[in-house]
């Protein structure tokens, strides 16, 4: 074996090193990528949750609002309403 065959060699063997590498890192960006993914699922949902929520909200309070006048209304029927 002389030196260029010695050259070749550790060229070769530096290669399939840089070659692990770019998989390992190819391997960590996909799962980096995946968690992504599910961040952007998890937010879509919550951004929907938080829309139903406001809408409940809303609907509550004109549900509260419509309660305390059927409950006005009612004090006034009481007091047209003759006591027994």
């Amino acid at each position: 074996m002389d030196a260029l065959d010695v050259v070749s060699t550790g060229a070769l063997m530096l290669l399939g090193v840089i070659l692990l590498v770019l998989v390992m890192q190819i391997l960590r960006l996909r799962e980096i990528c995946q968690m992504m993914l599910g961040c952007q699922k998890i937010e879509r949902w919550a951004s929907i949750w938080e829309m139903e929520n406001k809408e409940l909200r809303s609907a509550l309070r004109a549900e509260k609002a419509h309660v305390e006048q059927l409950k006005g209304k009612v004090v006034i029927l009481q007091a047209l309403v003759p006591a027994a």
